[in-house]
Order: structure tokens, then sequence, then C-alpha cells
């Protein structure tokens, strides 16, 4: 085996294959999911709630529960922005692509400031502050809590947090040993800068045309 080979993926040497497996199929599911996201198609929802319900069961397996709680959440918002995108605003037209309005950016500050109190009740409850890990886990899984819930509402805004979660998540699941999972949130991370462009660009057009 190749010293690169073993550096990325030597991890897996200790999987069962079965959890392999799913943790591609889940990336894949993921990255569609970003991708039908970037191009405002509501197909972004049942993609991302296959990746989110194979994530769940294997970081419950693995004891990883800030992470299994942000596919939890996601896996909820999926449903509440599927209904969201697709409720029509009049006969014609469903909910369009907006800004984030003054009290929709207190409710983001309020849902950051909840889930860093709620995830460390829970890892206090289960004892799970044993590394610096802990500490970055409870500050992503506060930006994604706010990302998704944004994304879910169609606004613009959701990008910028996605962009900054995907950053900070890129060398902390190599770190885990989740190879696979890191690269997709690197993908994530370039998809999501095209995101904020491709929605930003449809947002000016609808206002020129109103």
């Amino acid at each position: 085996m190749s010293p690169i080979f073993e550096f990325f993926f030597g991890q897996y040497s200790e999987y069962e294959p079965i959890d392999i497996i799913l943790e591609i199929v889940a990336v894949v599911f993921g990255f569609l999911s970003v991708w039908f996201s970037k191009q405002n198609e509501v197909l972004v929802f049942p993609t991302g709630m296959i990746s989110t319900i194979i994530f769940v069961y294997l970081l419950l397996k693995w004891g990883l529960l800030g992470d299994m709680m942000i596919n939890g959440y996601y896996f909820v918002m999926s449903v509440y922005g599927w209904y969201i995108w697709t409720r029509k605003v009049d006969e014609t037209h469903v909910t369009p692509i907006t800004r984030t309005t003054f009290n929709e950016k207190k409710i983001s500050i309020a849902i950051f400031l909840a889930t860093l109190l709620f995830v460390y009740v829970v890892y206090t409850a289960f004892d799970k502050w044993t590394s610096w890990v802990a500490y970055i886990d409870t500050l992503t899984t506060a930006i994604f809590f706010v990302g998704m819930w944004l994304m879910a509402r169609r606004k613009l805004e959701n990008w910028i947090f996605w962009i900054i979660g995907d950053i900070i998540s890129v060398p902390l699941y190599f770190y885990k040993g989740f190879t696979f999972t890191s690269f997709q949130y690197l993908g994530f991370t370039f998809i999501a800068i095209f995101g904020y462009l491709a929605w930003k660009k449809n947002l000016n057009s609808n206002l020129q045309t109103a």
C-alpha cells in the first residue's frame, strides 16, 4: 500500500465494508443534494434526506453525537423546506429566493445560541468533552443549523453559513478519520460558493423584472 493511500484511507482498514459502502452512498447523495440546491431545484430535499438517514445511522454507530444531531436536524428541516419551496405564494408562483429579513436575522442568532446550549447539554450528559474536537463540533453544529434553516426558507444568505461550516469541516472530518466525508465537504465548499453566486444572480434578475 502506497504511503499516500495509507495516509488518506488507512483508517478504513478497521471499518466494516458495509459501513464504507454506506458512507460513499451518503456522500454521493449529499453531493446531489447540494448540486440541486445550487440549481434552485426542489430535488435538494429528497436526495438530502437519503444522505442524512444514512449518516444518522453511521454517526450513531460511531458515537459521533454532534454530527448525528446535525444530520437528524437536516432531515427534519428538509421536510419543512420541501413544503416551503413548493408552497405557492399565488396561483402560479412558488416561494422565491429572497434576502434574510431583520426578524429572520434575529431568529438566526437565536437558533445559533440555542444550538450551542443544546449541544453543550448533550455533550455534558454523555461526557463527550474529551478533546478539542468536541468544541469545534459544537461550533459547526450551530453554523449548520442556521444555514439549513435559512436554506429551507430559500434565503440567499444560507450559502454564507454553508461555506464557513464546510471549510471548517474539511480538516475536521479528515482528523476524525472519515476521508470520504472530508472530500465531500471540500466539494461542498466549491459548490456553495457557486451556489451563492447563482442564487444572487437569480435574485437580482427577479428584482429587475419585478
